[in-house]
């Protein structure tokens, strides 16, 4: 976990990075008080083991696998690439700078590097064919995403460390330095730009934005708090909060909602880091319930449930009306999991070792699993198809199995 340390002087910018453990920074914390700097270790939990299942299904079978690599990474950085796919085309990026576009058949069409490490992506609009990225210098880079030939770059004065949203001829765009913008999806002009509250100190990471209804764009912030912001224009619907630390110190305060929140028959569902779970009536913006789980990772829904993976390992399953809790697997324990998605009738989620769990959603109980290699960060699905990639660089499609 990466803390940003924030001057409150903007004019400055000066922008301080440490890599720390919550939990070491606690620990840290707790022998200044005691004032002992000596003897005190922070708790570093052991991922459980994973117990062989007794009667596995299939659930998934694997259609496109690659391995990218991931030379010259750095470790600096939240790895959550995404493998890009819509409508057949396939654009994959990697660590180091590559950017690599194939079809369903395996079969590689074009390559170029960047010459910068790139970190948020791959957006993909198949219908202007174009294939969006991010680096870690802050530039925004869009590519055609049948040849890969370059259309634009803009330089942003923040990093975006997650994928971008295209949507009605936008790119739009949060990074890491508060800013939420829009650029034209033609040439990369800046068209809107809205500022957010950037606090002292929050979890290295920003949720991708994503789509509230055709006009409206829906950003997550590091303060704890949900944008609705119009896509074309970026002027400002409605702001709520979500994340609310309690503590005496900023680390215990951070509120960051890292998730991307999600959307579903008119109903809003978000997940912060200090701990909040909460269901919104988008008709009536009444909240429905809140309920307690810490996570940085998006949830997922079904008809009858709200599933989260909480910092610990743990999955819990709530009601989608009431809130309440309705089942937990700790099974899973300290295993980083992933966001946990709906693939068909299960629920898929990853872990640090590479293994896509498969779930039954009545019973919590892991019923199926497949493997890549490497570390999953984030998982995504388009229809009955799961896309996985890897800190190491594997990405992968995986068909739901009939």
């Amino acid at each position: 976990m990466t803390l940003n340390i924030r001057s409150n002087n903007y004019a400055n910018k000066t922008l301080l990075k440490t890599t720390v453990m919550h939990v070491a920074v606690l620990a840290l914390m707790t022998s200044a008080v005691m004032g002992c700097s000596r003897g005190i270790k922070p708790v570093v939990n052991d991922p459980v083991k994973l117990v062989q299942l007794a009667q596995p299904i299939s659930v998934l079978q694997p259609v496109f696998m690659v391995d990218v690599g991931n030379k010259k990474a750095s470790s600096k950085d939240p790895l959550s690439l995404q493998v890009g796919y819509d409508n057949n085309q396939i654009v994959i990026a990697s660590r180091g700078g590559d950017l690599v576009g194939y079809n369903e058949a395996g079969q590689r069409l074009w390559s170029l590097n960047v010459d910068d490490q790139i970190v948020g992506g791959v957006a993909l609009d198949s219908f202007s064919q174009t294939a969006v990225i991010t680096t870690r210098s802050g530039m925004v880079m869009a590519f055609d995403s049948t040849t890969g030939a370059k259309r634009w770059q803009q330089q942003l004065t923040g990093t975006v460390l997650t994928k971008a949203l295209i949507s009605n001829n936008r790119v739009i765009l949060s990074a890491n330095d508060g800013f939420l913008q829009g650029l034209s999806l033609q040439n990369g002009q800046p068209v809107w730009k809205f500022a957010t509250q950037v606090p002292d100190i929050s979890v290295r990471g920003t949720a991708a934005p994503t789509l509230l209804d055709d006009k409206t764009a829906l950003l997550a912030t590091a303060d704890g708090r949900l944008h609705a912001i119009t896509v074309d224009n970026g002027l400002p619907q409605w702001s709520r909060r979500i994340g609310v630390g309690t503590g005496s110190s900023e680390v215990e305060r951070m509120s960051d909602v890292d998730g991307t929140p999600i959307v579903d028959n008119n109903e809003l569902f978000a997940i912060s880091y200090s701990g909040q779970v909460i269901g919104i009536d988008l008709a009536s913006r009444q909240v429905k319930f809140v309920n307690e789980l810490a996570s940085l990772k998006s949830l997922a829904v079904n008809n009858q449930q709200v599933i989260g993976t909480s910092l610990t390992g743990k999955i819990v399953a709530y009601d989608r009306s009431s809130g309440e809790t309705l089942w937990e697997n700790d099974e899973l324990g300290y295993r980083k999991l992933t966001n946990p998605v709906m693939i068909g009738n299960y629920i898929a989620v990853g872990d640090l070792g590479g293994v896509v769990h498969l779930i039954d959603p009545a019973s919590g109980k892991i019923v199926s699993r497949v493997q890549t290699k490497g570390a999953l960060q984030t998982l995504q699905v388009q229809g009955s198809r799961l896309l996985t990639q890897s800190t190491s660089g594997q990405a992968a499609i995986w068909q739901l199995a009939r």
